[in-house]
């Protein structure tokens, strides 16, 4: 059991938790609520005990492991050892026992010594080490020809794969996931899917991924009103048990008030009478039957809406013979992403691109925007298309030296700046935050500024990749129904499956060298392909 007592935490002057009384039980498996800004992540480094809270205490299982963030720390061991060091006792013995067999002593005191650490390696299943980490490195997608590559060769994606797999390790008593599905592509993030499932401790994951909270989890533990409230059910569950409170709270409130109308209204008119025991004794009622207070939910979502300022053409973009070959890359090997690649869009259609990590999502993206050059073959693009572009990575999207709504209204100077405001206002940016300077944004706040350019600029065409990143589940949700009553057209690499079902009409998968062009909506390719 991890159990937590009256906690509290204060961060940045903003209360985001105060007296949180919980528990987790084994066997369950809780999604971890909120949106940006509630405090999820503190308080999830408070349960792995990286942070103090300000008053409280939390008790957690001795074997409790977590999604490690930094990993400088392992870059000079190597993949497959990284991971082994999820288990501390199991590594540390297998390093002393490495130790006293180099050293060549052979004394009774290296004997006994042998002898227990050989009990400790036995206890942790230390003789299928090696395997069982094999086996996570490859479900979670990372070539068995870097297993014994060093940390600090891999690509920035591998290593924070090789630190999932780090967590997963050594059969944990509890596990502290945070954004687990970052940088996973689909295949991976159904094989941990699967993993979960069948894991039998105490899981707490914060993701913003909505599908993967209501196909993993059993409970859902959500921050609002300054505490922790766990319902049982899904992510879905949840949202419509809270809606259902408030409505009955609401309906209670509209009844109470009926009530006290009525007796006011005795109460005024016998005031003055000879019935002034009947009119006391509704007064008091009167004051029993004030409505509940509905506290405000911290619950926020973005509007987001991308109209179009002019229809393009029919013809948006062909792809001709189009080969790109990377050259040498940071894991060896180059030659072409794919083979020749051949198609027609029309003006409305919208196409998810999926595909492993290192397939060439972003390359094609990139080519489509002309930000690549094709190494062979070309791409066509039609007559009054004006594409709008969010990359992957947003740092350097955004210069530093300005404030948010200055930045914004660069963009489109002829624009009034009290429209520009009311545009930051439906991303989230209230009052005064349009006034805070760009340099030292948050990851979301970033793509949400981002997210008020296409807006702003009313492109016919819009080109995303990885959008959901930094964004809460409240934001994802906002996105995908904008994105479904664009009216442009849209090209989209993303792994979240419920944005590529809600918005998209066609999908590219980059498989194998080749891309597969799938004419029908996303839940169709799953049905057909398995994803």
């Amino acid at each position: 059991m991890l159990t937590v007592a009256d906690v509290s935490k204060t961060y940045g002057g903003k209360k985001l938790f105060i007296d949180v009384t919980t528990s987790f039980a084994p066997g369950n498996r809780y999604g971890l609520s909120g949106p940006n800004g509630a405090g999820k992540s503190t308080f999830m480094k408070i349960l792995e005990g990286m942070l103090e809270p300000d008053r409280g205490t939390v008790s957690r299982p001795r074997k409790t492991a977590f999604l490690k963030q930094d990993h400088s720390l392992f870059n000079e061991h190597t993949a497959l050892d990284t991971v082994i060091m999820g288990n501390t006792a199991l590594w540390h013995a297998m390093q002393e026992q490495k130790r006293i067999y180099d050293s060549g002593d052979h004394s009774d005191e290296a004997g006994m010594e042998l002898a227990e650490l050989e009990g400790v390696i036995a206890e942790e299943n230390g003789y299928m080490a090696e395997s069982e980490a094999e086996a996570l490195l490859d479900g979670l997608g990372i070539p068995a020809e870097l297993h014994q590559a060093k940390m600090s060769e891999l690509s920035g994606g591998y290593k924070l794969r090789v630190l999932l797999a780090q967590a997963l390790f050594g059969a944990p008593d509890c596990l502290l996931l945070d954004e687990p599905t970052n940088h996973l592509d689909l295949d991976s993030i159904e094989w941990l899917e699967e993993f979960l499932l069948g894991y039998q401790g105490i899981l707490i994951v914060i993701s913003h991924d909505r599908r993967f909270l209501n196909d993993v989890c059993t409970h859902i533990a959500d921050i609002d009103f300054e505490t922790i409230i766990t319902y049982p059910g899904n992510y879905d569950d949840m949202v419509r048990t809270k809606a259902a409170m408030r409505e009955r709270q609401a309906q209670q409130n509209n009844v109470r008030e009926k009530k006290i109308s009525d007796l006011k209204e005795f109460i005024s008119k016998f005031s003055a009478g000879t019935r002034a025991s009947q009119v006391q004794s509704r007064k008091k009622l009167v004051e029993k039957l004030q409505p509940s207070d509905i506290k405000r939910s911290n619950i926020a979502r973005p509007f987001i809406r991308f109209e179009i300022a002019k229809e393009s053409g029919k013809h948006v973009v062909d792809f001709e013979h189009l080969t790109k070959d990377y050259g040498e890359s940071a894991i060896g090997g180059g030659g072409p992403v794919w083979q020749e690649f051949r198609a027609h869009v029309n003006r409305g259609e919208r196409i998810g691109i999926i595909g492993k990590d290192g397939a060439g999502k972003t390359t094609l993206l990139k080519l489509l925007i002309g930000e690549l050059e094709a190494t062979t073959g070309k791409v066509e693009r039609g007559h009054e298309t004006y594409w709008g572009y969010l990359p992957q990575e947003h740092e350097g999207a955004i210069e530093a030296g300005s404030t948010i709504d200055s930045w914004l209204h660069d963009w489109k100077p002829g624009a009034d700046l009290e429209d520009v405001r009311g545009l930051l206002g439906r991303m989230l940016f209230r009052g005064d935050e349009g006034l805070k300077p760009t340099a030292g944004l948050s990851g979301g706040e970033r793509v949400r500024m981002l997210f008020c350019k296409l807006m702003l600029l009313k492109y016919n065409v819009l080109v995303l990749d990885e959008p959901t990143n930094h964004l809460d589940l409240e934001g994802c949700s906002a996105l995908a129904e904008g994105l479904a009553e664009y009216k442009g057209t849209l090209f989209m690499a993303t792994h979240d499956r419920n944005l590529l079902a809600e918005s998209c009409t066609r999908i590219w998968w980059i498989h194998d060298g080749e891309i597969l062009d799938f004419q029908g909506p996303y839940e169709d390719f799953a049905a057909r392909y398995g994803h």
